[in-house]
Parts: C-alpha cells; sequence; structure tokens
C-alpha cells in the first residue's frame, strides 16, 4: 500500500477501509486504534449514521455517562430526524439535561421503552443490566482500551457484530480491587477488552487512524514515538499553520521564560532545583499556578487552521494535569489564591478525551524518592502530554532521569502476561531527552 502524504487523504482512505469492514465485512468484531485527537468520536457518529441509513438498528456502548451525553449530542446534530434512545440509570440525575431539549431523542431506564429506535446508547454498566431482549445486529464500542474485558463479557450478549474503537495509549482500565490472582489467565477480568478480544480472535480486522488533528506538529512526532512506537501517526498540521503568541512582552522570569520557549517550540519544561519533596510540593504547586497566571496575564493569543485571526486564550482553553488528586486540590487553591478562575485542573484520569490549546503539567515524578508503577504507567504521562492543541508547559523537579536510572522495574513477571510497550521507563526517559531541549532553570 503506498503512503499518503496528504493528512486529509489518510485519514479518509483509512476511514474509508474501517466502514468498509464495518458495513459490508464478514468478521464478528473490526478492531480501530486511534492516537489522541484523531476523531474517534467522528468515527463512531459516522458508522452508527451509516449502519443506520442501511438499515441496520445499533446499540452503542460507552464507558461514562459523559461520553454518552456527548455522542447523543453529536449524533441529534448530524441527524436530527433520526430516532436516538438514550439509555439511562434510575439515578436522580442520570444524563445531562440538554438531551431533553432535543426532540429526537428518547430517554428511558428501561430498554424495552427504545426498543426499535435506530440507535440506542449507554454505559456499559447499564448495558449489563439489560435482560431478555432481542440481540442487535450491530453494536459499536467507544473507549474500547478502556473497558474491562469483565464489562465485555456482561455485554456481549446483546450483539451480534461490533466495532471496537479506542486509544491504547491511554491509561489502562481502571480496577479498584487488586488483579494479580487473574494475572496470565485467558479471561482476566482486568485485562483490558481489546486486548482480551484479540488474544483469542487475533484473525479479526485491525486498522488504525493515521492522524491526529489535535496534536501539533511539534507534539505528534513525540507523543507517537514515546507511545504509539508500533502504531505511528502525524500531526494533521504542519510546522507554522499554528502560532502562539502573547500582546504583553516577557519580565523575565522563569514562568514568563518557559512560556515564550513554550509559544516558539510547542514544549517547555520549567525546571526546579533538585529536592525530594511531599506529593503536594508547595514551590511546584505555586510554579505551576505562575505560569497559569502569567499565560493568561500576557494575553495569549492562538492561531491556527480554525481561525486565520487571533483568538485569545481564555481560562477555560488553559488545563492543568496532575497524577494525583490531591495535587490537583493544591493547584486550585493556588489558583484561588492568585485569583485566577475557570481553569480546568484535574487528574490525567478525568482529563482523558479532553482538549486545550495550552496544558501546563505538573511531572508524575517531580520531588519524589522513588519511582513507581503508578507514576510510571506510560498511559498516564501519554494523557498529560496529549491534551494540547498549542503548547504544553511541563513543571519538574531536577533529577528525574537520574531516579529513572536508581530504580528498575521491581514488578514481579507473570506468565502468559502481554508486555506492554513502551515501558514507562523508556516513555519516560524519551520524554524528558525531548524536553531537556526547551529546559529553563528557575529557583523561585
Amino acid at each position: 500500500m503506498t503512503a499518503v502524504t496528504d493528512p486529509s487523504a489518510a485519514a479518509a482512505r483509512a476511514t474509508d477501509a474501517i466502514l468498509t469492514d464495518t458495513l459490508r465485512g464478514t468478521a464478528r468484531g473490526v478492531v480501530v486504534d486511534s492516537p489522541p485527537g484523531a476523531g474517534k468520536s467522528t468515527l463512531v457518529v459516522r458508522a452508527a449514521l451509516e449502519l443506520a441509513a442501511a438499515g441496520r438498528p445499533l446499540m452503542v456502548v460507552a464507558q461514562t455517562n459523559a461520553q454518552v451525553d456527548d455522542l447523543v449530542t453529536r449524533l441529534a446534530e448530524k441527524a436530527p430526524e433520526l430516532p436516538v434512545g438514550r439509555l439511562h440509570s434510575s439515578d436522580s440525575d442520570p444524563y445531562d439535561k440538554v438531551l431533553d431539549s432535543l426532540d429526537n431523542v428518547v430517554t428511558s431506564s428501561k430498554a424495552a421503552d427504545l426498543a426499535g429506535l435506530d440507535i440506542v446508547l449507554s454505559t456499559a454498566a447499564k448495558w449489563a443490566h439489560v435482560k431478555n431482549v432481542e440481540p442487535w445486529g450491530h453494536a459499536i464500542v467507544d473507549e474500547a482500551y478502556q473497558m474491562r474485558s469483565d464489562a465485555l463479557l456482561a455485554v456481549a450478549g446483546l450483539f451480534e457484530r461490533a466495532l471496537f474503537v479506542g486509544d491504547p495509549g491511554q491509561l489502562d482500565p481502571f480496577s479498584i480491587v487488586g488483579a494479580d490472582q487473574w494475572a496470565g489467565l485467558a479471561y482476566d477480568p482486568s485485562a483490558s477488552a481489546v486486548s482480551t478480544l484479540l488474544a483469542h480472535n487475533p484473525d479479526l480486522p485491525q486498522h488504525r487512524l493515521p492522524v491526529s488533528w489535535r496534536l501539533p506538529a511539534s507534539a505528534a512526532p513525540l507523543v507517537s514515538a514515546a507511545f504509539y512506537p508500533y502504531t505511528p501517526f502525524r500531526s494533521g498540521t504542519d510546522h507554522g499553520d499554528r502560532r502562539l503568541s502573547f500582546g504583553v512582552p516577557s519580565d523575565g522570569s522563569g514562568p514568563d521564560r518557559v512560556l515564550d520557549e513554550a509559544a516558539e517550540s510547542g514544549w517547555g519544561l520549567l525546571e526546579l532545583p533538585a529536592r525530594h519533596t511531599p506529593r503536594t510540593d508547595p514551590e511546584a504547586v505555586r510554579a505551576v499556578a505562575l505560569v497559569v497566571r502569567r499565560l493568561l496575564d500576557r494575553g495569549g493569543l492562538a492561531t491556527g487552521e480554525r481561525s486565520p485571526d487571533p483568538v485569545p486564550v481564555t481560562a477555560g482553553r488553559v488545563a492543568v494535569g496532575t497524577a494525583h488528586r490531591d495535587q490537583a486540590a493544591a493547584v486550585r487553591a493556588a489558583l484561588a489564591e492568585l485569583d485566577m478562575r475557570g481553569v480546568t485542573v484535574d487528574t490525567a484520569n478525568r482529563l482523558q478525551g479532553r482538549e486545550f490549546d495550552v496544558t501546563v503539567v505538573l511531572h508524575p515524578l517531580s520531588g519524589r524518592p522513588d519511582a513507581t508503577a503508578f507514576h510510571l504507567e506510560t498511559g498516564r504521562l501519554c494523557v498529560l502530554a496529549s491534551r494540547h492543541r498549542h503548547a504544553c508547559v511541563v513543571v519538574c523537579r531536577e533529577g528525574v532521569a537520574d531516579l529513572l536510572d536508581e530504580h528498575p522495574s521491581t514488578e514481579p513477571v507473570q506468565l502468559g502476561v502481554t508486555v506492554k510497550f513502551p515501558d514507562g521507563w523508556e516513555a519516560n526517559h524519551a520524554v524528558l531527552a525531548h524536553l531537556a531541549g526547551h529546559r529553563v532553570r528557575w529557583r523561585p
């Protein structure tokens, strides 16, 4: 197959192949790997509409209520005459009330009330409670890599064929209990739905979306090489297509200098002196808050393919990412002290799937005396490094590279478990090596 240099043409060709296998193939499943910002939701919506247009009613499975509501809204906007069902729980506030204003959306907590509709959407948790219904011919599973295999098993009897769409580089499925006792078994309930599916059905058609429309040309090569070595992708834009500038010149401080570096190159590393610190390192937290404050005070302006005219980078287009909830809480408090409102501050888990113009990241290993499996989870760093359209600033204590070398893996090797590549050491070293070229050392 010849390479397609135009990103739009490459994305279109990949999408056509996916839809061909989904609508006209005979395999019981089709798997699609998608890098950050490649248009997973757009693909899910298009596939759902084409299946419905072909007279094939389907169920759509997502992992959270927010994801379901977003897909319902997108479907309603694309096809306002198409009947769409939103199956929800019996909780007091089970879905976004915006859906009540959409004429073609029917909501119910009972699957029987939605029988006969072209498309019915719900979470995997809700679908698992649906019994005694005629199976759907087709299903679409969104964010399939974040779905545990036991959740897939619980809904597998509801459909005959399925399209699985997800991002293999993001965080693994979450489990509140240990799963070591199942490691290596043919059906490990804590493994991702896709890994278990492919382990038992290696011949299923597999596709990948080759273009990220979110990540700029400055970020896609690093994220692709560090986190997607076997499924590389490119940016949908080229160098120079996007530009970040400031209306107020630098004051020469560390936060301003790292912002100028990020505006110029897409990346910035604000490096504080080496030190072992509490998890909510006060100096690092304040440094993060100051970077955000200076970004907004200096009147950041973003230019790109969406708008040739400069658009202000407002608080709503900025995010701070952390590894832990207490770190996020500390950053929120620091921003409040600086009278900064409207900035999204959250953990990697909760930032997954979201997009911003500029992100500021507190490095997961900053100030730590050790490198644990939690902090070396490749998906965590991948999420934090792949939310931005223009620039990413990382705040970190000096010495993380040495920390990585001093703490080799002590996790037990488990037989029968597929090793995830790249591992956390390799991915962290790759990111740090790149950030070293955009380092601003600062002693607050």
